[in-house]
């Protein structure tokens, strides 16, 4: 009978822990997940969202996901701008309620909510959920919110620049030409006297690889035609004029554009003109088709995407890449020697046993092969002697694997803070920075040094 006491203790903790176990972890488990989906604005998650209306004072925008981004279906039918679209979503999504203020308010103007800035129903199937966006709460980082479903004011951690001032224009798609940069197979810029032609030479690899094509054959500067690309992929409208009378008026003022470019992909062509009708007016345009709508641009941008083909062109004068030379001959009015690159290793011709600093002779040779000409003097061969060339102060003749010569440079007289310079690469003289002269090492200066007694035999 002494064992009565502990068996009813047991049986009295094994009963506790079973109403903890069954009842009490499971009903704060649910508090607590109820609690952190009060947290969340919506009810859904961003996956699920399929529709999204959004109202203000300027009326209402309905749009629609499709299997490639969003699209508008009222008050008319186009393109979404998706990053637009999404970013309004993920502020959605990614919003919390900081804390209820009122269920079922009596009255919705002490919180900016009589007018709401902004009325967004959220569609996830079958189900929604509306919002209506008010005034600043307690701190500039704060948004009061009516969330409908609940008929409560809460306090939220939103911010106004994601909701004020979103009109038909914000969610409209405004970027003028779409593609992937690989992707391409010819950009054609036409201007009203001339045309030049780039071709990627390296279609469907990650890194194109240009070349001009027209009017001259030549390697183009893949630094400048990227740049380029980048700002087309930027080409934004400001305004957009549909078909109707507008359009139709303003389109009678375009006659020549200022630039025409025409991307050719092997899924299609893209082209854009742009115009700029009265060059004191301060509008631009441009069309894509002519059963599209017009778009009012920045007239900068003309100018900005206008490349001569100088620009466009490899201006590195030496004429040859570093990897493919095979000798390179240096020459200045106090030095003069000649670099052989002999299986990999770079010799003096005059010392070929003499061990080197392959490093020191790998940055000269960089130096010389990359100089790029910063401005052009002359389009044709000239009389060199005004320039300092006929005496050059520096001159180098690169050796091509195949034993001729492809490649020179010459650097002549200093005029301001560049140099006059000819290569073999572009036609004409041009002018380029000067300091290739003062990186020019002696031959002494090239020798491999001798380890250091100190350190090499500990």
């Amino acid at each position: 009978m002494r064992y009565w006491p502990t068996l009813l203790l047991l049986l009295v903790l094994a009963g506790l822990g079973g109403y903890l176990y069954f009842v009490e972890l499971p009903a704060k488990h649910s508090e607590e997940t109820q609690a952190a989906a009060q947290q969340n604005l919506l009810p859904f998650p961003e996956t699920d969202i399929t529709g999204l209306t959004v109202s203000t004072a300027q009326g209402s925008v309905e749009m629609k996901r499709q299997q490639k981004g969003w699209a508008i279906t009222a008050p008319l039918q186009t393109d979404a701008d998706t990053r637009e679209v999404q970013s309004m979503i993920r502020a959605l999504v990614t919003g919390k309620v900081l804390r209820s203020v009122e269920e079922n308010p009596s009255a919705l103007a002490p919180f900016g909510l009589e007018q709401p800035i902004t009325t967004i129903t959220v569609i996830a199937g079958a189900q929604q959920e509306t919002l209506s966006i008010g005034d600043n709460g307690p701190l500039s980082s704060t948004l009061y919110v009516h969330r409908h479903s609940s008929h409560s004011v809460l306090l939220t951690d939103l911010t106004t620049k994601s909701f004020v001032n979103k009109t038909l224009l914000t969610f409209r798609r405004k970027d003028l030409l779409q593609f992937v940069q690989a992707d391409l197979d010819r950009v054609r810029l036409t201007y009203p006297t001339t045309e030049i032609v780039l071709y990627n030479l390296s279609k469907d690899k990650p890194k194109p690889n240009w070349k001009i094509r027209y009017p001259i054959d030549a390697e183009a500067d893949q630094t400048e035609v990227r740049s380029l690309l980048f700002k087309l992929e930027d080409l934004k409208a400001l305004g957009i004029i549909d078909p109707g009378p507008e359009r139709t008026a303003i389109a009678k003022t375009l006659t020549a554009p200022k630039l025409k470019i025409t991307l050719h992909t092997a899924d299609g062509d893209q082209t854009v003109k742009l115009y700029q009708p009265d060059q004191n007016s301060g509008e631009a345009f441009a069309e894509t088709r002519l059963d599209a709508p017009l778009y009012r641009i920045n007239p900068l941008v003309i100018k900005d995407l206008s490349r001569e083909l100088f620009t466009l062109q490899d201006k590195r004068l030496l004429g040859i890449d570093y990897t493919d030379i095979a000798m390179l001959s240096v020459k200045t009015r106090d030095k003069q020697y000649v670099l052989i690159n002999d299986h990999g290793q770079w010799v003096l011709e005059d010392q070929p046993t003499e061990k080197l600093s392959q490093e020191a002779v790998d940055l000269l040779i960089s130096r010389v092969a990359n100089l790029p000409a910063e401005e052009r003097v002359t389009k044709q061969a000239a009389a060199l002697a005004p320039y300092g060339l006929v005496a050059p102060a520096a001159e180098f003749v690169a050796t091509g694997r195949d034993g001729k010569i492809a490649g020179r440079l010459t650097l002549g007289s200093q005029a301001g803070s560049l140099i006059y310079a000819t290569g073999e690469r572009l036609q004409g003289v041009f002018q380029a920075r000067p300091d290739l002269l003062n990186q020019i090492p002696a031959e002494t200066e090239l020798l491999a040094k001798p380890p250091d007694k100190n350190t090499s035999g500990h």
